[in-house]
């Protein structure tokens, strides 16, 4: 067994949310996760409230604005950064007045470096992934971002212990080059994997804090997201191919957030179900109930901010209680 910040059988959330309230939100989260509440994410807001604008609201001595296109890079912060960090701020203040004196762990994200450049285009419109300069300042003004906003929560919640979960959906395709240009006519070079790996490794070095990297893709690159510092990887676990990495891995003492109900409206099988293909995987790793209860944390397999409300909070009910169940296994 290994030392996790997280009790054992527990769940979480992976990042957004339906709805647009955040005190209402969180005090669903706080209600159904109480173990491992995170910072909920609300991008029906708007932009500024989506993933990329959340994270570029974060960027030191880089400004970025909305262009029908996406997000771009501009010469100053004008409204649009204006109302992401606007946003943001918002959240943290009902953060602080629903849990400040929390002193469990409690779980926050942020977009990782290469998924944010293959968001964010340069002001000629090119992605900022095709440009080797773009993307070395943009992880360097990420990280100094990263770094003062975990920070910014440390203070606001001195009791608690802070989680980082940095959001790497796009990392995959970076690495295989299949990221399209901003015209949709070609693909980008792939990025080499020393890279890759030392542009994640920044980011999470800087934060200071227990590093999550959440990828929820096929081609999971567990070995670099390992090397990069990751002490936990989250993923889909319907999409697991490569079994032996998650051997590896655990052997290691990684942590595992398992995705195991689906992000958008659906219909819930038992909560024994929904854990079976994680507690079956780590049957056939060789692995112990204790081990499986101690070293997972059951999830959402992605964000659920495409679900009704009504689902958000019966999919974050339903974690909780799978999770349950792998604690109940560890103790027979």
């Amino acid at each position: 067994m290994h030392d996790f910040p997280w009790a054992t059988g527990v769940a979480t959330g992976i990042g957004s949310h339906p709805g647009d309230d955040p005190a209402e939100t969180f005090r669903i989260v706080l209600a159904d996760l109480p173990d491992l509440p995170h910072l909920p994410e609300l991008p029906a807001r708007g932009p500024g409230a989506d993933m990329i604008g959340r994270t570029a609201a974060l960027l030191v001595d880089l400004a970025v604005g909305l262009q029908p296109s996406g997000w771009r890079f501009g010469d100053r912060p004008g409204r649009d950064t204006a109302r992401a960090r606007g946003f943001l701020a918002q959240d943290l203040d009902t953060l602080e007045e629903q849990a400040g004196d929390f002193d469990g762990p409690l779980k926050i994200q942020v977009a990782g470096p290469w998924t944010l450049a293959g968001a964010i285009e340069t002001r000629n419109g090119q992605r900022a992934l095709a440009d080797p300069g773009a993307v070395r300042d943009l992880t360097t003004s990420l990280a100094e971002g990263v770094a003062a906003h975990v920070t910014d929560v440390r203070r606001r919640l001195p009791r608690a212990t802070i989680l980082l979960q940095l959001d790497e959906p796009g990392l995959p395709g970076v690495l295989a080059g299949t990221v399209p240009t901003a015209s949709g006519f070609s693909r980008l070079r792939a990025v080499e994997a020393p890279l890759a790996e030392a542009g994640l490794r920044r980011v999470i070095e800087a934060a200071g804090v227990f590093p999550i990297v959440h990828c929820c893709a096929p081609r999971t690159p567990y070995g670099l997201l390992r090397a990069a510092g990751a002490k936990a990887i989250s993923v889909d676990a319907s999409l697991i191919r490569d079994e032996d990495a998650i051997g590896e891995a655990v052997e290691a003492g990684t942590g595992f957030l398992m995705g195991v109900v689906p992000g958008t409206d659906a219909r819930l099988p038992t909560p024994e179900r929904s854990v079976a293909p994680v507690r079956e995987l780590w049957h056939r790793l060789g692995f112990t109930p204790q081990a499986l209860a101690g070293t997972v944390v059951v999830t959402p397999a992605c964000g659920l901010g495409g679900a009704t409300p009504v689902y958000a909070r019966a999919a974050l009910r339903h974690c909780r209680e799978a999770a349950r169940i792998l604690q109940e296994s560890a103790e027979d």
